[in-house]
């Protein structure tokens, strides 16, 4: 008999509640009582959920930065400049980019992606991600190259600023409301090291082994 009363006064007790917010708008203690232990789960999910701590993934970023930098950095001076022009003729290639344009495209990417981290208009001189035509010789692509890594590493600097702007971008997949400095950041080393391995091929097509991967 005991369950049988339990539940006859838990639905008692129900029924009160009802009466009790239908006369006075108010809920009773049983409300109240569920209202407050929500709160308080809410309150215990908040205290177990850590804040982005800038500084370690400013730190951690720049890490993946160095060492994407230098792989790629070394592979495209590791081709010979007589050899920029490259492109392999044969199997499915037809319309690929040269090993300039590769590297060049890889460049006007960085760019782009680190202006909108920075909250800047996309560089005038990086085209349809194709990078500047002037640019064209081996020493003037390097000198691109790196200043792409270093404009990428003033983005990653910023990561955390309370007042810096992020733009979205049109070349990335990003769409306008979920955009970050540090998802820009990410992209980019992404993107740039799905190149390194096509360089990496049009080196090996030309007998030359990328310093990365030398013993």
């Amino acid at each position: 008999m005991k369950p049988m009363k339990m539940a006859i006064a838990l639905a008692l007790l129900a029924a009160c509640n009802v009466v009790a917010l239908a006369q006075t708008g108010m809920p009773s203690s049983l409300v109240l009582l569920v209202q407050t232990n929500e709160a308080q789960s809410e309150h215990e999910r908040d205290k177990r959920t850590v804040p982005l701590d800038a500084q370690r993934e400013r730190q951690a970023l720049r890490i993946f930065l160095k060492s994407v930098q230098d792989q790629i950095v070394s592979a495209a001076e590791a081709m010979p400049a007589t050899k920029y022009e490259f492109t392999p003729t044969e199997g499915e290639f037809k319309g690929v980019r040269t090993f300039a344009r590769q590297v060049r495209h890889l460049s006007a990417t960085n760019h782009i992606l680190a202006a909108a981290a920075l909250g800047e208009e996309p560089p005038a001189d990086a085209g349809d991600e194709n990078g500047p035509e002037t640019v064209r010789t081996k020493a003037e692509i390097l000198d691109y190259l790196n200043s792409s890594f270093a404009h990428l590493g003033r983005a990653i600097d910023a990561i955390g600023e309370p007042n810096a702007t992020v733009k979205a971008s049109p070349i990335s997949p990003l769409p306008a409301s979920k955009t970050t400095r540090l998802a820009f950041t990410v992209e980019a080393l992404i993107h740039a090291f799905d190149h390194y391995g096509q360089m990496v091929e049009y080196l090996r097509m030309n007998g030359v082994v990328p310093p990365a991967s030398r013993p």
